[in-house]
């Protein structure tokens, strides 16, 4: 018989692809068996042609770009070392450009692509508690360091990055039913440092719901960044530190809100998936809407 609660351990990763971008919590509170591997393989598709200056949402976008929209390519894996600890590498290729042709006004260029940032992470289980009824509470954290592999231009509108080394500290608490309902919560925090301009850090949320069996895994998140500092687009700050020179120093919050659903195939070996985000709210962020589709190898 299959152990689809085994099975399924892994298969949030390739929904975290996405998550990385954005620096959400991307820490799943399932955690893989010893000598486990995962590997995740998506591809997503965003774009906007709103955005928040400030806190106030405008039509348009920054430089007369148009519709920005971009393409990501992103690799994930992870495996287990033991039965409580794992560890995570994930790497994206990005490519976004402008709708209207017009040049960033920071780089000069109407479009940019590459390898983004490689991103490594260890989790472990901290408590696991089986109750009477076959549910389960499992508590766990994680830790990450996040730095860029290429030499690409990280204070641009059409920057496919912002080019910081940023260490990455989440804890997460997850409660699974007894017939496979979820639910689970993270906090985390991300310190950023760019030698060449500052980058706000910033406090990360989630809450996800979610459901899974042998043929299907389905989940809702929602994710918030919340910058501990930082400038809004338009202010007196922002003009007197550059203007678009500036993007970097900008407090950027957000919260999105991202739909995802996974089925296997191949004996269960392999799955697919697809995902449709969309922004709620911001601050010095993109109106943006997203969908991805990929492909999973368990074993």
């Amino acid at each position: 018989m299959l152990n689809y609660r085994g099975f399924f351990t892994g298969i949030a990763m390739l929904f975290l692809v996405p998550s990385l971008l954005y620096s959400q919590t991307y820490v799943s509170g399932f955690f893989p068996k010893e000598k486990e591997l995962t590997l995740a393989v998506g591809y997503t598709h965003k774009s906007y042609d709103r955005f928040y200056r400030g806190e106030t949402l405008t039509d348009g976008n920054p430089a007369n770009l148009g519709e920005i929209s971009s393409s990501i390519i992103g690799i994930y894996g992870e495996y287990g070392i033991n039965s409580w600890l794992s560890a995570m590498v994930s790497v994206p290729y990005i490519s976004i450009k402008s709708g209207t042709g017009n040049p960033d006004p920071v780089h000069n260029e109407n479009e940019q692509s590459g390898l983004q940032d490689l991103s490594l992470a260890l989790k472990a289980r901290v408590l696991e508690k089986v109750f009477e009824d076959n549910s389960k509470l499992s508590i766990g954290g994680a830790t990450g360091l996040t730095f860029p592999v290429s030499s690409y231009e990280g204070n641009g509108i059409l920057s496919i990055g912002n080019k910081a080394t940023a260490f990455d500290g989440f804890a997460v608490i997850q409660y699974t039913t007894n017939f496979n309902f979820f639910a689970e919560a993270q906090t985390g925090f991300s310190l950023r440092n760019n030698s060449d301009f500052e980058i706000p850090n910033a406090l990360l949320y989630s809450l996800k719901i979610g459901y899974y069996n042998s043929w299907i895994y389905t989940h809702v998140k929602l994710g918030v960044q919340d910058s501990t500092s930082g400038y809004d687009i338009g202010s007196a700050e922002f003009g007197a530190n550059g203007g678009p020179a500036a993007l970097s120093q900008t407090e950027v919050d957000y919260t999105n809100l991202n739909f995802d659903v996974y089925v296997p195939i191949h004996k269960h070996n392999f799955g697919v998936s697809v995902g449709y985000g969309i922004n709620l709210d911001g601050r010095n962020f993109y109106d943006e809407n997203a969908f991805s589709i990929g492909l999973v190898y368990k074993n």
